[in-house]
């Protein structure tokens, strides 16, 4: 079932909307469908098993999940996945900056900004907003976002480079911890190597590889926590999904 934008959820006077009309706005199945989930005792509001067919809740307020998958709530933020190109700085305005975001923006009502940042020469996955809690959070290290990165580096890696990534990495400021790792290609000349990693120290990726030896040549980003860059090409941007926005919002804890 095909979702909704969840910014014209018709609303009645007091700001509330039935929940299952509410769950079969954001795409989670048919009426009677969100009705027998309900019924099932698979949703819940702030917490709360919820079957009472016709309960009200408040989408901009209220935390609500369904088979514990959270929903996102209704609200005028946006959520975006953008795909950066090479040769764009991180950062909405530098007076020192060939190019910027805000080329790609432009058109936007909003006023967004970037959930954390990507070097200069590197391409991929960044995350805009207009939600300043929601970037500051998840760019934050304590909550732990993992982000994937896809680096073409000189050289030949080995699974031995594998096992020393995955055991860590001791850097002039501090140990990198690389969760997962895996060789996409090797050959003498030069290697393709998938990793993710919590940690978001500047240049932290290249500086990695360096110190094992094997420089960057190219690096993406292609995921941040749940979302994926997939097919965006550079210089687009997508709304992230409420599958992608729910997991997020709970890692920040927002």
């Amino acid at each position: 079932m095909s979702e909704a934008p969840l910014t014209e959820v018709p609303l009645d006077d007091e700001g509330l909307i039935r929940l299952q009309k509410f769950l079969a706005l954001s795409g989670v199945a048919s009426r009677r469908a969100c009705e027998e989930l309900m019924l099932d005792g698979q949703v819940t509001v702030n917490g709360e098993v919820v079957t009472r067919l016709g309960t009200k809740i408040d989408p901009a307020a209220d935390q609500i999940r369904v088979s514990g998958k959270r929903l996102p709530p209704v609200s005028g933020k946006v959520y975006l996945a953008f795909n950066k190109p090479r040769g764009v700085t991180s950062t909405m305005s530098d007076p020192h900056a060939e190019r910027t975001l805000a080329e790609f923006v432009a058109d936007r009502p909003e006023r967004l900004f970037n959930v954390g940042r990507l070097d200069t020469d590197t391409t991929g996955l960044l995350l805009l907003t207009n939600d300043g809690d929601f970037a500051q959070k998840v760019s934050h290290p304590s909550h732990l976002v993992e982000k994937t990165y896809v680096a073409e580096v000189d050289g030949q890696l080995y699974p031995r480079h594998v096992k020393s990534l995955i055991e860590g990495v001791e850097l002039d400021d501090g140990p990198v911890e690389v969760h997962r790792a895996r060789i996409i290609e090797a050959t003498a000349a030069k290697s393709i190597v998938e990793l993710t990693i919590h940690d978001g120290r500047k240049h932290v990726v290249r500086r990695l590889l360096a110190e094992l030896g094997h420089p960057v040549r190219q690096l993406s980003r292609i995921q941040v926590g749940p979302v994926k860059l997939g097919r965006l090409r550079a210089g687009q941007m997508r709304e992230l999904t409420k599958d992608e926005l729910g997991p997020l919002l709970d890692t920040a804890a927002l």
